[in-house]
This record gives C-alpha cells, structure tokens and sequence, in this order.
C-alpha cells in the first residue's frame, strides 16, 4: 500500500515539472502576436465544396516581425479561398513566426451586438 502510494506522489511531482516546461517550449496562444499576412501566392482553388487544403504564401507583418516570410498548408473552407494580395489577420508565436494561424473570428456574446 505505502509503495502505490509513493509511486503516485513520485508521478505526480514529475507531471508538476514537465508541464509547465512543455507550455513554456510550445508557447501558450495568450503569449501570439497579433499581426497580418500579405498573400504573396496561393494554390489554384478547387471546383469541391466543403474544407479544402490550400498552400500559402505570404509575409507576415506585426510587432515582432517585419516582412517575414511563411509558407503553410493549411484547410480552408472553399467559399473562404484567399486571393493573391489579400491581407488576412493572424497570430503568431513571437519565438518562431513561422508558427502562425489565421487570427480567431470574433464572435459577438449577443447576436446583434458587434464587438
């Protein structure tokens, strides 16, 4: 019984110094810049519906980064496709821009109700 007891005490102090330096690694989204892509290049669109992937090109411009080059495959909703030179809202970990996504919508608490 005092060995299974000791072994979870000894997991569970392990899984208090791993976490937190795993976050710290990744970057947690509160810590992205906010910033704006500019398409530079993009696949062709394609005649389906529904999600489809989409390679990217562009340059990423925001408080950390300026004129940063990315190239991502990503899904995108077909009536969303981006088009050359279409600036798009993203985020980006400030350690590496690289690691970017587009920017959350932001959805208003009440409908009706802009944010």
């Amino acid at each position: 019984m005092w060995e299974f007891a000791l072994l979870l005490l000894l997991v569970g102090a392990l899984v208090l110094i791993v976490v937190p330096r795993l976050r710290n690694r990744r970057g947690t989204p509160g810590d992205w810049q906010s910033g704006q892509l500019l398409v530079t290049g993009l696949s062709p669109r394609p005649d389906a519906t529904g999600e489809q992937f989409v390679t990217i090109t562009g340059v990423i411009n925001g408080p950390t980064v300026a004129e940063h080059v990315v190239y991502q495959q990503l899904a995108v909703d077909v009536d969303q496709w981006p088009t050359v030179g279409q600036l798009i809202a993203v985020v980006y970990s400030p350690k590496n821009p690289d690691n970017w996504r587009f920017a959350p919508s932001q959805v208003p608490d009440h409908p009706g109700e802009l944010s």
